[in-house]
């Protein structure tokens, strides 16, 4: 593959849960020469695969990965460590001749990279952020949500209200630098390309797909990998647990629900995580080329990306 100097194509493969991203951009990545880099911020953690839903060792090999396994359940991940991780595996993806491919459901991880924000790295602050849910164990996560929502508008409203993970990161920041958290997000023109790809499926199917995912998880062993978590001495309240799933598995099996319950309730919380990706990733988005999934996905995708590539002078 030959190419001009400075011109760093970027093929960002995006979608709901459930659509078949995975699938899809390794077959796209054989195609064209691609690695791909996770922009899914539950696909981090080792030990964390099936309640994930990560790309089998079988997949791995039929394709390089980057930002899968790369931390411990009890290790901060946050959105300014991705972006600068993520920055520096598609350079070095590039630097050796390959096409880097970002894929993801996560519209923030996503949206850092391809929009180039800056994000400063606060610390995390243990005693400040003890001291922040103690707050909210006085006035409900609601409660600390309007709190921050008198302090800085603009982040409150791109945070679920119920989110303490994320209301309390940022407050955490404002603290730290006495400065707003959304003020912090600056943006610079990324230096890539970027031809962005939306893989879509009916809500209904989506839904159905969903289902027997979850079901599928139940029976591939997903209560024995979040067992196995917590003997291992990782505590459901780390932040690696808030990924769906798991903390209502581990409600089970702390004997706080039962497991019906525990089903039901992450099939709930999944197709509600669907409807609020729907507000990163619109039908309407010029950006976007959307390709509906069916049996000729894989030829759609390649043509387009190679038209793309041939564009921008890519030679394959």
């Amino acid at each position: 593959m030959q190419s001009r100097d400075k011109i760093i194509p970027l093929v960002v493969i995006l979608g709901a849960t459930a659509v078949g991203k995975t699938e899809a951009a390794i077959d796209l990545a054989e195609e064209i020469g691609g690695e791909i880099i996770s922009a899914d911020s539950r696909l981090f953690y080792k030990g964390m695969n099936v309640g994930t839903a990560k790309p089998t060792a079988r997949q791995l090999k039929r394709v390089r990965h980057h930002l899968i396994d790369v931390a411990s359940p009890d290790d901060t991940w946050n959105l300014a460590k991705f972006s600068k991780k993520g920055a520096e595996a598609i350079n070095e993806i590039y630097s050796r001749g390959k096409i880097p491919i970002l894929v993801g459901g996560t519209g923030q991880y996503l949206r850092a990279i391809i929009e180039g924000w800056e994000i400063p790295e606060v610390p995390p602050n243990e005693k400040l952020r003890e001291a922040i849910e103690k707050w909210s164990s006085e006035t409900s996560v609601e409660g600390l949500h309007a709190r921050l929502q008198c302090l800085d508008g603009e982040a409150a409203a791109s945070m679920d209200a119920r989110n303490l993970r994320r209301i309390t990161r940022a407050l955490e920041v404002i603290f730290t630098t006495g400065k707003k958290f959304s003020g912090q997000r600056l943006r610079k023109k990324p230096p890539y390309e970027v031809f962005q790809i939306g893989l879509k499926r009916s809500r209904e199917e989506i839904y159905e797909r969903i289902d027997q995912r979850i079901d599928s998880m139940i029976r591939s062993g997903f209560l024995e990998e979040v067992r196995s978590l917590m003997a291992e001495g990782y505590s459901s309240e780390l932040p690696s647990f808030s990924a769906i799933g798991y903390k209502q598995i581990a409600n089970y099996l702390q004997m706080e629900s039962s497991l019906d319950e525990a089903i039901v309730e992450i099939k709930r919380l999944t197709r509600k995580f669907v409807r609020r990706q729907g507000n990163w990733f619109k039908d309407d988005d010029p950006s976007i080329t959307w390709v509906d999934m069916n049996g000729e996905t894989t030829a759609t995708m390649a043509k387009l990306t190679q038209e793309f590539l041939k564009n921008r002078e890519i030679i394959l």
